[in-house]
């Protein structure tokens, strides 16, 4: 369980204010895993993230520690503006995080934004997850044995329906267990979080790897 990254019980607007880059600890030592988890403030229906600044940070402009503001994207000559982003600063995996149960209320405008964001990040190369939370309370089969998550057919349709209307192909769309009420771990409940992880981690690989072949074949077409 991790707890650096601070959340909320209320669910009515986004806790997540500015743009946080999160590092994960390597058990009591002092280093660390190496990948990073950029959170930022989420999709609403009136407010939350501006989508421009999500586009920004694809591309790396966005400095730690932004503030965000729904009325306006981040400006060039705002001090929280990269202007010369490294590959560590760019985004190499674009993660949607879902609460299953709020699909059949999601409207067409947070669809629709989530539709441009991932236009952009294709446009880039860049691969696209979905972690569904919250699948326990989708259907009490999941709530008695979290092992069930692949076999109940409401929780299946509720992830093709969210493939269609977004785009993403369902074997990029993960359903999660959140720890919620929880005290200690689980290993059913992080066999779904590490598969997830481990998923994430791959098509990050699988994106560096091809970017840099292709820069190394510019380079060598224009020798």
């Amino acid at each position: 369980m991790y707890t650096q990254a601070l959340v909320d019980n209320i669910f009515d607007v986004s806790f997540t204010r500015k743009y946080t880059t999160y590092k994960i600890q390597k058990g009591r030592s002092s280093t660390f895993y190496p990948f990073v988890f950029n959170d930022i403030m989420g999709l609403e229906q009136r407010g939350g993230v501006h989508v421009e600044d999500i586009k920004l940070a694809l591309k790396g402009h966005v400095m730690d520690g932004y503030r965000f503001n729904p009325e306006s994207k981040l400006s060039e000559d705002d001090r929280f503006y990269n202007k010369s982003p490294t590959d560590n600063d760019k985004v190499h995996v674009l993660v949607c995080v879902i609460d299953a149960n709020n699909l059949s209320i999601m409207n067409k405008e947070v669809l629709q934004k989530i539709r441009d964001i991932r236009a952009e990040a294709s446009d880039l190369g860049i691969p696209q997850v979905v972690i569904f939370t919250k699948p326990d309370r989708v259907s009490p089969e999941i709530k008695a044995d979290v092992k069930n998550v692949y076999k109940v057919k409401i929780l299946k349709q509720k992830l093709e329906k969210f493939s269609a209307d977004v785009g993403i192909p369902m074997n990029c769309i993960f359903p999660v267990k959140n720890y919620h009420e929880e005290i200690d771990i689980d290993s059913d409940d992080d066999s779904l979080i590490l598969s997830a992880l481990r998923s994430i981690i791959s098509f990050g690989d699988d994106y560096i790897n091809f970017k840099q072949s292709a820069e190394r074949l510019t380079c060598f077409n224009t020798e």
